[in-house]
């Protein structure tokens, strides 16, 4: 879970700032946490703790309504709305790494993820991204080589995973969409050499970036292992209190699972 905060955190400054390229500093002054960290980490909380998605997603929101959080996800916790919104934005699959980490099975993964998404995100393709993040999770933690894990999403949920970075990132331009950022995200962390270099390839692509490094970065710290000392110190250092002591007990208790 780490990884895709800090892949959040490290992107946070260059959401909507086009930034085509991968030669940039990790952290900077501004570096912050965003939605992204905040609605993982209430995940997290959900398989630690128990709890309805709906009741934690309403209490996060209000514990940090500055996060950045999406107009609709704003009205929706706002007003204490119980009844999702159709969403088909990349918001369910930000949030949905935790689930990737703690599900045994594939169709657990598959059932936990919907059920993530689905309190907003109800439009196929919210649930389609969520399921499709998730499952490269834990396709990642357990085992599977990176064009395993490219045949299994492209069979599963249709995605193209097949076009390079490269060819991308001139005409990619700010999309907020599953289906429009996603397998982007994906393929980021397909052509990275480590963990760094995925959260730095999702960015370089110009787009929604805090986003797409933090679904990048979830699915490579589960592939690599975890996330290198240099970048975890200074991320779990700009929590505060309550989000940090939920990362370091969800680390605990599911940690020993990044063990590739």
């Amino acid at each position: 879970m780490i990884g895709a905060i800090a892949g959040d955190i490290i992107g946070s400054v260059h959401e909507g700032s086009d930034t085509k390229t991968k030669d940039f500093p990790l952290f900077v002054e501004y570096s912050q946490f965003t939605d992204d960290t905040v609605l993982t980490v209430a995940v997290a909380e959900h398989f630690l703790r128990g709890g309805d998605y709906v009741d934690l997603f309403h209490a996060y929101f209000h514990a940090y309504p500055l996060a950045g959080f999406g107009g609709s996800f704003i009205r929706w916790a706002g007003h204490y709305k119980r009844e999702p919104y159709n969403s088909w934005g990349n918001g369910s699959a930000m949030r949905v790494c935790p689930v990737g980490v703690v599900c045994d099975t594939l169709d657990e993964v598959l059932a936990q993820a919907r059920l993530s998404a689905e309190v907003t995100h109800n439009h196929p393709e919210g649930i389609k991204g969520a399921e499709a993040t998730a499952v490269a999770v834990f396709l990642a933690r357990t085992g599977r080589t990176k064009a395993e894990i490219k045949s299994h999403i492209e069979s599963t949920f249709g995605y193209n995973l097949s076009a390079k970075l490269d060819d991308i990132r001139d005409a990619y331009r700010f999309d907020v969409s599953c289906q429009g950022s996603v397998p982007q995200s994906i393929i980021a962390f397909l052509e990275a050499n480590d963990y760094e270099d995925a959260v730095r390839n999702a960015i370089s692509l110009g787009g929604d970036a805090d986003t797409m490094a933090c679904i990048a970065g979830g699915i490579a710290e589960a592939f690599y292992g975890g996330v290198p000392d240099a970048i975890r110190a200074p991320v779990l250092a700009l929590l505060d209190d309550r989000l940090r002591g939920v990362v370091e007990e969800f680390v605990t208790k599911f940690g020993n699972r990044l063990t590739r």
